[in-house]
Order: structure tokens, then C-alpha cells, then sequence
């Protein structure tokens, strides 16, 4: 059995681990050919009070082997690790003999330790909570906005009829005599005036041309002619 071991190799890569809890932990062990004869174990702790936790005859729900029915790779998956999962692996070669089973290869131990998953639910939610508050944000100042601009189109619509029935003043100029003279503009109207009427109703009825006349002449003006800037609208006579 020495002879025979005598270019063994095993190999547990592995110094720590850290895995969260309910997650699938995997433990490496690699050996090379030609080794003794005897099972490859993996043990938590060491001493008196180590634990099996998988060799190649007992059963072990959640303990499988990565690479099935291999004489070299015995590297193995806790699937579901929980608190109590957390401790020092060792992969440990043992040398079947006539004296009995012995250790004849371990490899130097695998520290196994669980996440603390406490915050992680709790930093997801306030981040959702987070993203909500900020699109509702948006969402709120996007309607304010969208309102006000339909109130500024709407009072701008209200003012445009105002603003087209509005008209503009036009100074008009005519130029009248004395309060003994009669005026010489005449509405175009005038020369459909029936011929008919009397003095006294041509006397009670006053009009102007509501267009505005050009500027006459300053040299053309009668020193008792003044400026208008004022129009009488035409109303018949009661």
C-alpha cells in the first residue's frame, strides 16, 4: 500500500467560501490515479467530532456528487445550505488495509460561511418604492404641465374673437365752418335723399362720412374753419 501511494496527489483548491442560505454549495476534491485502496470521504470538522457529511456508500439527501461514478473527481453539491451548514470541510483519503482503515491524504479544509440575506429584500423593496414615487412624480408634473398649456391655448382662443370684433379708432378729420355754416361733406348716401323732404327734417337729421377724409391744405383752410376729430351718426328725425 505504500509502494502504491507513493504518487498520490490530492487536491482541495478551496480555502473559503461564502454561499446564502437556500442557495447550492459545491465543494472541490480532485485526486490523482493510483492510490491505495479506499474511499474518499468528506468530513466537516476534524477530531473526535468531525461529521460524515458524504462517502461513496452511505446516503445523503442533499449531498450529491458532481461527477458521478468518478475515480479521480469526488467533488460534491449541499444543495439548500442552511446555518448549521456553515464549519470546515475536508476531503480525507483513507487506506483500507489488513489492520483496519486508516487516513492517508486530506486535503487542507474548505471554510464554509453563509451571506446575510436580512437586508437584501428589504433594500429591493424601498428601491421598487423608490422607482414608483418617482415616475408618480412625473407623471403628476407631466398633467400640470399638459393643463396649463391647455389653459393658455384656451384663453388665447377666448381673446382671438375679442380681438377680431374689435376695431380700431380712426381719427376722422372734416373739415366744418362756423356753427352758422352748413357742412360741405355730405355721406354718399345724401344724393339718394329723397327731394321731397322739408328744411325742417333736413335740419333734425345728421350725418358724416365715417371714412376718414384726406388733409386739406394749410393755405386752403378759412381762418374760421377748425379740425375735427369727432363723427355724428345718422338717426332719423321723430
Amino acid at each position: 500500500g505504500a509502494q502504491a501511494g507513493q504518487g498520490f496527489e490530492l487536491r482541495q483548491p478551496q480555502e473559503k467560501v461564502s454561499v446564502t442560505a437556500g442557495e447550492t454549495l459545491t465543494l472541490t476534491c480532485t485526486t490523482s490515479r493510483g492510490g491505495p485502496p479506499g474511499p474518499v470521504t468528506w468530513l466537516k470538522g476534524w477530531g473526535s467530532g468531525n461529521q460524515t457529511v458524504h462517502d461513496q456508500r452511505g446516503s445523503f439527501p442533499r449531498v450529491t456528487r458532481v461527477v458521478g461514478e468518478s475515480n479521480t473527481d469526488f467533488s460534491i453539491r449541499i444543495r439548500d445550505v442552511q446555518p448549521e451548514d456553515a464549519g470546515t470541510y475536508y476531503c480525507v483519503k483513507f487506506n483500507k488495509s489488513v489492520g483496519g482503515v486508516e487516513i492517508f491524504r486530506h486535503g487542507k479544509g474548505t471554510v464554509v460561511s453563509l451571506h446575510e440575506t436580512a437586508l437584501v429584500p428589504s433594500m429591493v423593496a424601498a428601491a421598487v418604492v423608490l422607482c414608483f414615487l418617482l415616475l408618480l412624480g412625473l407623471f403628476v408634473a407631466l398633467c400640470m404641465y399638459r393643463r396649463k398649456r391647455r389653459g393658455e391655448v384656451e384663453s388665447q382662443c377666448l381673446a382671438r374673437p375679442a380681438a377680431v370684433g374689435s376695431f380700431s379708432l380712426i381719427p376722422l378729420r372734416c373739415c366744418v365752418g362756423t356753427s352758422g355754416t352748413p357742412s360741405k361733406v355730405l355721406d354718399a348716401e345724401t344724393s339718394h335723399l329723397p327731394s321731397q323732404q322739408s328744411s325742417k327734417e333736413d335740419n333734425d337729421i345728421h350725418y358724416a362720412d365715417l371714412q376718414p377724409l384726406p388733409v386739406a391744405p394749410r393755405h386752403g383752410r378759412s381762418p374760421g374753419a377748425a379740425c375735427s376729430e369727432y363723427a355724428s351718426v345718422r338717426v332719423a328725425a321723430k
